[in-house]
Parts: C-alpha cells; sequence; structure tokens
C-alpha cells in the first residue's frame, strides 16, 4: 500500500442538530480530525466534489432509502474523490471514484461501496450530466415515464440539477415540454437557453391557471421533483392514461409541508387511469452504460447542454446547501473541496 498525502488533518462539516424547521448554518460546524487509516477491503479517498442535492436535507429526518444522518456526525453526501491508498485489489491509487464519502477532505470507504468513474475533463461532469443528477433524468423520465413524440411533458424544479436534464432530454425525444421554475430570471433560461416551449413561474402564484395557458391540451408525462402543491395543480391536468414519475418532494423537506396537498388523490388516478411511479436511480444502475451512451452523444452534439454551479471551500458547504433549498442553484450544485 502506498500513501500519496502528506495532510494529517482531516477538515469535516458536522451535522450538530437536526432541524425541526428550516435548515440554517446553525446546525453545522466545522470539525477538525485525523486522516483514517483504511482498513482491510478499504480505499482512503482524497475528496474533490461533494454533491449537494435536496435528498441531504430529506436524509435528517430519518431513514430512507438510506440511513438517517444523525447528529453529531460527519454530514452525508456523495462525492467525487479519488484513491490516496488502498487495501483493496479493485483500486488503486490514482483511481476516481464516486460514493458516499460525507463532508470531508478525506474518507475511509470499502471499495464495494464505490462506483470506479472514468478520468475526464471536466471532472464535475461526473457528479453531473454522467453522476446521479444526469442518470436520474434519463431513468426517471425514459423508463418510468416513457415519453412519446407529440405527447406534452411538464418537469417542476425545471432549473434544478435534475429537472434541466429532462426537459432537454423530453425535447430531444421530440416532445413539448413546460418547465415550472421559480423566479422570472429560471423561466426565461429554460426557454431562451435550453430550448423549453413554456415556463411557469410557481413565485407567482397561479400555477394551474399558468399551467393551463401553458398545456391547453394537457399533460401526458410530469416527472415531479417537488411534490405538494405543484402536484395537485398537475394532477388535476394530466390525460387519460397519463404518467407521473415522481423523483423527490422538495416542497417536503425543508420547513412545514402543505396542509392540504396534493388533492385528488386517488380519485383523479382513478378516474384518469394515471400511472404514478416513485423509483430511485441506484435501481438502474445495471444499466448504466446505456444512459451513458446515449448522454454522452448527446452531450457531444450539443443537444444536451450542462449547466454546472461550483461553490468553492469546503467551510462554504452548508450555506451552498441551504442556498440551493431556497432555489439559488441553476444547474447542478456542487462544492469544491
Amino acid at each position: 500500500m502506498t500513501d500519496v498525502t502528506t495532510d494529517t488533518i482531516n477538515h469535516q462539516v458536522l451535522l450538530v442538530e437536526k432541524p425541526t424547521g428550516k435548515l440554517g448554518p446553525e446546525h453545522f460546524k466545522l470539525s477538525k480530525g485525523a486522516v483514517p487509516e483504511p482498513k482491510d477491503g478499504e480505499a482512503l479517498l482524497r475528496v474533490r466534489y461533494i454533491s449537494l442535492d435536496a435528498a441531504n436535507r430529506a436524509w435528517m429526518h430519518g431513514a430512507t432509502y438510506r440511513a438517517a444522518v444523525e447528529a453529531n456526525t460527519v454530514m452525508a453526501g456523495g462525492g467525487i474523490a479519488e484513491v490516496v491508498s488502498s487495501k483493496s485489489p479493485a483500486l488503486k491509487p490514482g483511481d476516481i471514484v464516486f460514493g458516499d464519502t460525507g463532508w470531508q477532505n478525506y474518507a475511509a470507504v470499502p471499495a464495494k461501496h464505490l462506483s470506479k468513474m472514468p478520468s475526464m475533463e471536466p471532472m464535475t461532469h461526473l457528479l453531473s450530466v454522467y453522476g446521479i443528477a444526469g442518470l436520474t433524468a434519463y431513468f426517471g423520465l425514459l423508463d418510468v415515464g416513457k415519453p412519446k413524440t407529440g405527447e406534452t411533458v411538464v418537469v417542476s424544479a425545471a432549473a434544478g440539477s435534475v429537472g434541466s436534464i429532462v426537459g432537454q432530454i423530453a425535447k430531444i425525444k421530440g416532445c413539448r415540454v413546460i418547465g415550472i421554475a421559480g423566479g422570472k430570471d429560471k423561466c426565461d433560461w429554460l426557454t431562451r437557453e435550453l430550448g423549453f416551449d413554456a415556463a411557469v413561474d410557481y413565485k407567482d402564484g397561479a400555477v394551474f391557471k399558468a399551467l393551463k395557458a401553458a398545456a391547453p391540451g394537457g399533460i401526458d408525462v410530469y416527472f415531479d421533483n417537488v411534490g405538494g402543491d405543484i402536484l395537485e395543480a398537475c394532477l388535476a391536468q394530466m390525460n387519460l392514461n397519463g404518467r407521473i414519475a415522481c423523483c423527490g418532494a422538495i416542497s417536503q423537506y425543508d420547513g412545514a409541508p402543505s396542509a392540504t396537498g396534493p388533492r385528488g388523490v386517488p380519485g383523479l388516478i382513478v378516474v384518469k387511469r394515471l400511472t404514478m411511479q416513485g423509483f430511485i436511480v441506484m435501481d438502474y444502475m445495471n444499466q448504466r452504460e446505456r444512459a451513458l451512451t446515449d448522454l454522452q452523444s448527446w452531450v457531444a452534439s450539443g443537444k444536451l447542454k450542462v449547466q454546472e454551479d461550483v461553490i468553492d471551500g469546503l467551510e462554504n458547504t452548508p450555506q451552498a446547501l441551504i442556498g440551493l433549498l431556497a432555489g439559488e442553484n441553476r444547474g447542478k450544485r456542487m462544492v469544491k473541496v
């Protein structure tokens, strides 16, 4: 085993308290620990980029598809990292991997829980279009939503890491695409830069009416990232045999969820014969190469634009997540460590 690091201090961000209301900087603290020693079967990683996702906030509520994040532990999060040293034959120093590194400079992680990644520039693409965001958009839209040419596809959180890719893939597949996002600037960006046919600003408050005007023929596929009131507005405008891909529920993660919604469940689902399916991207990882082939082709041809929002410095990670939950980001937000 060779060790190429000379660092002895591991800078970390701890979740010191689980928030009961909105997430704030007071729920985190910076800490210093020793650089860990990898055990048999593990690799020591130097974290390069930390992925910031709305799911980070959901993990604080309790166990989901992964264990809950507990108070006074390193904040959990996926990251792109370089192998410093390895006690596993599967990895060697210099390899680039994706895994649950947490918010820290160094992590010792079992090799079996790491995905070896190709070496590419920019490395950030491994977290955005070729990472969890791109794969979530690809499988959620195509395998769950099953759009057909000429259909109307609506996506919420459309200016975010997943939504911005969903909308572009739907356009590539010949659909009419409507994005729901917060603020005029984001909506203008969706139509002007990413080629969406229309965009609805949910901050205007009249989502149902604006959606009706943008999609007078109804909605065939709704890619749901937010849940709550926006899901309710879309549910009422779904066409017969429409499909809803449930990816996330950002509106429920931070602060008080909607008191009423969504209403219309299961009534509208029955009457309109809707298919409403939740999914986790990990279920599709055995088909990852198929997705990457398409995604790389679309990026190379200019059909798919990659938008990244890179924040510099581990110490800025808490505020970067808080900002993401408030809708500050455009495209995939990550932190360069």
